[in-house]
């Protein structure tokens, strides 16, 4: 029996990572056996490289704007596991995580029990989990962000109302291609038949396999820069970005999101499309002033998020190139005249020494690298950093105490790994809880 949530974490935890080859099959099975709860529920389905958070915290508060009680399920955690599945911004209670692991745990033995549906993973339960809790709470609508590609992602067990796209970037290329079509094919395997489909800030050779698989099933598309567009605006704004959005039939001038960098317009673009399409198919009235409102209150830890005032120190889960060049191009436009010291850590599966190459570009940035506790996290030892203009250390805290204490820098910007970054959130906000 699970007892309590430690209990119930670890016998997650427990669960491989990957299946024992991808398919949908296991998730289907489990779901058929304790009554398909996904069948009843209305979801928006979220797949994309990066932007995939972002965007889903954005459509949450517009959506819980019209009074709707909204699920997400995302992925990574920043600070506790729970909060991966959550009901209008409160994650899954302790208590209910424990229950529901301990209810559907005799499914999980059952459907190990037959060798074409054994060894169900990790992620795969946790979505069955989040699907059965959603189902249990009486939800109007579930954000479902995708893990990991889409075409044989668990989350792809679900008819939704509408899917969406945010972006095509290079990351898990060893799971998903070595190509941006390879990539963009994977994400496009969420596309279904007469569904529409909503896309972001994706470059061209991907947009075209998106574009063509949703031909090929009728399915209607909605493309940033075709049939909504975002625009920059100047503003006085110190933190966040205002911007300009319009499509067929309407136009908002000057929305302001607390969220910063440009890709976070192209996101906040995103989820009012999603969510005007969503007005449309519910006959819900779209409300411009609840549009400013919601995004107004926008909040998504760990992007561009300012977490000391004096010094500056900002965290921000840059994990991969495409996240790199972004954090780049933000940095370039607000902080070309800063003093920056840049502390970056990152998993080993990841590009790190193509990542390093691009931060090392930023002219008025000193880069020091480090380590953390973390299974595959970097390790300096098997890295030779010794021709390259940085510098290198194993204990980060020890790195962030000597910053913080030297009035040198007019930002401290802490990136990488979304694992690292969410230690040294904590760390900052002076909390002991576990990252179990």
């Amino acid at each position: 029996m699970i007892e309590n949530e430690i209990d119930a974490v670890k016998w997650i935890h427990n669960r491989k990572k990957y299946g024992p080859k991808p398919g949908l099959m296991r998730v289907e099975a489990l779901l058929e056996l304790i009554g398909n709860p996904h069948s009843d529920l209305e979801i928006i389905h979220v797949a994309g490289t990066n932007g995939k958070g972002s965007t889903v915290s954005y459509l949450r508060s517009l959506l819980m704007e019209e009074g709707l009680k909204v699920a997400t399920f995302t992925s990574p955690y920043i600070e506790m596991f729970n909060e991966r599945i959550a009901i209008d911004g409160k994650f899954i209670s302790n208590s209910d995580l424990t229950r529901l692991v301990d209810k559907l745990k005799p499914s999980v033995e059952e459907i190990d029990k037959n060798p074409k549906t054994t060894g169900i993973p990790e992620f795969e339960f946790l979505t069955v989990l989040a699907l059965e809790y959603f189902k249990e709470q009486d939800v109007d609508v579930v954000i479902l962000e995708v893990g990991l590609g889409g075409l044989y992602d668990s989350t792809n067990i679900v008819n939704p109302l509408i899917t969406a796209i945010t972006t095509i970037g290079m990351d898990h290329m060893d799971i998903l291609g070595n190509t941006i079509e390879e990539i963009a094919y994977q994400k496009a395997g969420i596309i279904k038949k007469n569904i529409p489909l909503v896309t972001g800030n994706i470059e061209h050779s991907a947009l075209k396999v998106i574009e063509d698989k949703a031909r090929q099933l009728d399915a209607p598309t909605y493309c940033l820069g075709q049939e909504y567009k975002v625009l920059k605006s100047s503003s006085e704004e110190e933190w966040g970005e205002t911007f300009y959005f319009e499509n067929e039939e309407i136009s908002i001038v000057d929305l302001n999101t607390p969220l910063q960098g440009l890709h976070q317009i192209d996101n906040a673009g995103l989820a009012i499309e999603i969510f005007y399409l969503y007005c449309q198919i519910k006959k819900i009235k779209f409300d411009i002033k609840k549009v400013r409102s919601s995004l107004k209150r926008t909040y998504w830890p760990a992007r561009m998020e300012k977490v000391m005032e004096k010094p500056l120190v900002v965290i921000d889960g840059a994990h991969n190139i495409p996240a790199i060049k972004s954090l780049i191009e933000n940095l370039q436009s607000r902080y070309a005249d800063k003093k920056i010291a840049i502390l970056f850590s990152a998993l080993e599966s990841k590009s790190i020494d193509l990542m390093i190459e691009k931060l090392l570009n930023i002219d008025n940035a000193d880069l020091i690298v480090t380590s953390f506790d973390f299974p595959k996290s970097l390790e300096i030892s098997q890295h030779d950093f010794s021709n390259l203009d940085l510098s290198y250390k194993d204990d980060w805290e020890a790195v962030l105490d000597e910053l913080l204490k030297n009035d040198v820098y007019d930002l401290i910007l802490v990136t990488g790994s979304l694992y690292f970054v969410s230690m040294v959130r904590l760390y900052f906000k002076g909390s002991s809880q576990s990252m179990i």
